[in-house]
């Protein structure tokens, strides 16, 4: 990191709202559902699957948790009427974790249920540390409750696809383990390498040890036959990505990409063009501010980018 990188990470809560919010522009689709929907059918049309995430998390509100669920099942219905290849991502705070684990499973299972009859998958995003061992649980009970969708059978001798799934983060030190728990059939996750401040007793630290943890986390998933959305924007991570897809044969319908709205659209086109399933995660809604400067904090690359942009006037 440039020590203007650095400079920039470290006066991030100095700057002023309106300045992120044209960062914001990068990674959001906009405050609207319509935004976001327009964004999508470009994103389809350059040849990328998307997610979509409405903006929201650590609802301590019943009220605002069920107004939660209810955005997303707007958010279904877009994704019909409009045709779009696209699934939906939403966290557990926002649908009342923190609050009840209960309330927060019947939230997902609503919203998992009325896309099921879609054929629209649902991932349950991971957040802190804390909320872990509670959204895997949750994970696995919508897993038994709604059964799997039938389809061919694949290479590796499943028949069936996961009606919702969850995301490992590859820096906790947890994740293996957590892996081999994995349903036996129809697991779907995201494997990302994960932006939470964690304490070191939880988390892996050094660039390299994560890197490392996420590769070996890859390669388990793959040879169990787990589905696995490969998050990742680090071009070595995707290299070695490639090379454990080619070594073990693993068809193309059986992993994608992921990448996240606005960043390093060239390497989204070179893995589309090289035949990879790619899904673009596009987060929509007024809270985009925390989600913003969160994503900066991440890639101060592209914070120092911005900055020198907006200091040049371009």
């Amino acid at each position: 990191m440039s020590l203007f990188d650095r400079l920039i990470v470290t006066t991030l809560p100095l700057v002023p709202k309106f300045i992120v919010g044209k960062v914001a522009s990068r990674y959001v689709a906009g405050e609207s559902l319509d935004d976001a929907v327009e964004t999508v059918k470009r994103l389809n049309g350059e040849g990328a699957l998307c997610t979509l995430d409405v903006l929201g998390e650590e609802v301590d509100d019943r009220a605002l948790a069920q107004k939660a669920v209810d955005q997303y099942l707007q958010v279904l219905g877009a994704i019909v009427e409009n045709d779009l290849n696209c699934n939906i991502s939403a966290k557990p705070t926002q649908f009342g974790l923190e609050i009840d684990e209960s309330l927060c499973r019947d939230h997902y299972e609503t919203l998992a249920s009325a896309a099921a009859k879609e054929d629209c998958f649902v991932r349950l995003d991971m957040e802190d540390r804390t909320t872990t061992d509670a959204t895997l649980r949750i994970y696995r009970q919508l897993h038994e409750s709604l059964g799997l969708i039938e389809g061919e059978t694949q290479k590796d001798g499943s028949r069936h696809r996961a009606r919702v799934g969850p995301v490992f983060q590859a820096y906790m030190r947890r994740t293996l383990n957590d892996i081999a728990d994995l349903p036996a059939e129809g697991a779907n996750v995201r494997l990302c390498k994960g932006i939470y401040i964690e304490p070191i007793a939880h988390a892996w630290k050094g660039f390299e040890t994560v890197r490392l943890n996420f590769v070996q986390a890859l390669r388990k998933l793959l040879e169990q036959g787990t589905y696995v959305g490969i998050a990742t924007h680090d071009e070595y991570l995707m290299c070695a990505a490639v090379g454990l897809l080619d070594e073990l044969q693993v068809p193309k319908d059986r992993y994608e990409f992921q990448m996240l709205l606005g960043v390093e659209p060239q390497l989204r086109r070179v893995l589309i063009d090289g035949g990879h399933r790619l899904r673009v995660y596009v987060p929509y809604g007024k809270d985009w501010y925390l989600y913003s400067m969160r994503r900066l904090r991440e890639n101060p690359k592209v914070a120092g980018h911005v900055a020198r942009a907006l200091l040049s006037g371009n």
